[in-house]
């Protein structure tokens, strides 16, 4: 396999400089407001689990502290442009692939939260439509009683579609063998209102043309977190708690004006698995989670 990414771009990007970006860190804290808890519950509704008191929803983190660029930094898919925190990889879309969250202590309305953000690993793969490469970033969200979530995510970096690519078939009954499964319409708004919640500029979430045109899908992209947070509140329905590790792993894009499922499932030791199905039936996420945040 090739040791870089410059085949077809501009971009310098042999992996040891891609891997020179390994260390790097940025910090930066925010206030849960009764105006963020009260986007997100109008936002995600009875999906949530139940919650009491001054006690966040489960996945409230992903909307806190978010990267705020200016106008003029960022890149021509709405990010902020590659080569500041992030390596600069040359492959031109970008996805959260995946994912662990270890929820050490519940989020609080009034916690102010900081959250440390360290590039922890930049690999290069051939995967079944081409070269990928995957930045794995650890987060580390405190408040004044210390350390209350880590959580390691992983970013996915691939070429443009073409005639190679090859979406993951549908699978039969899934949804019969989860204990209980959710309909959720897709809806641009919905789209809208989480990219707004958390400062997301990623055009394929609201425009179409360059969802369709440029990047190749069918249609608007749901967000990743967007699932994971159905999923994760899901596993804290079922369970009865916060679950104290939430792994989660994207296998084929959501996209949106269309009915998907949520669907979990507790099995044996007090463990959850779920997924994410488009409307033909294609698993979009997996998750699975495990003992309880305290």
């Amino acid at each position: 396999m090739r040791d870089d990414l410059t085949k077809g771009s501009s971009v310098p990007a042999g992996i040891d400089h891609l891997r020179s970006w390994i260390g790097r860190s940025r910090e930066k804290a925010d206030r849960i407001t009764p105006r963020i808890l009260d986007a997100f519950q109008a936002t995600f509704g009875q999906l949530l689990a139940p919650g009491k008191g001054d006690v966040a929803p489960p996945a409230l983190h992903w909307c806190l502290a978010p990267e705020t660029p200016p106008g003029d930094a960022l890149g021509p898919d709405g990010h902020a442009a590659k080569g500041g925190f992030l390596p600069p990889v040359p492959l031109p879309r970008r996805m959260w692939a995946g994912g662990v969250v270890e929820t050490l202590d519940i989020l609080r309305l009034d916690d102010v939260v900081t959250r440390r953000e360290t590039v922890r690993d930049v690999v290069l793969k051939e995967g079944r439509s081409g070269r990928l490469c995957f930045v794995t970033v650890d987060h580390v969200l405190s408040t004044a009683r210390g350390v209350a979530i880590r959580e390691r995510q992983d970013i996915v970096y691939r070429a443009q579609p073409g005639a190679s690519s090859v979406a993951a078939p549908p699978q039969e009954d899934v949804p019969s063998a989860y204990a209980e499964a959710l309909s959720i319409v897709a809806t641009p708004t919905l789209l809208f209102r989480y990219s707004a919640m958390t400062f997301n500029g990623h055009r394929f979430h609201y425009d179409r043309p360059y969802a369709t045109e440029v990047e190749g899908y069918a249609d608007l992209v749901v967000h990743g977190p967007i699932q994971a947070t159905l999923l994760m509140n899901l596993a804290a329905r079922l369970l009865g708690h916060v679950p104290r590790q939430f792994t989660y792993r994207g296998t084929s894009a959501l996209t949106a004006n269309q009915t998907f499922q949520v669907c979990g499932r507790v099995g044996g030791e007090d463990c959850f698995e779920g997924v994410t199905l488009d409307q033909i039936g294609r698993v979009c996420m997996q998750a699975d989670a495990h003992g309880a945040a305290t």
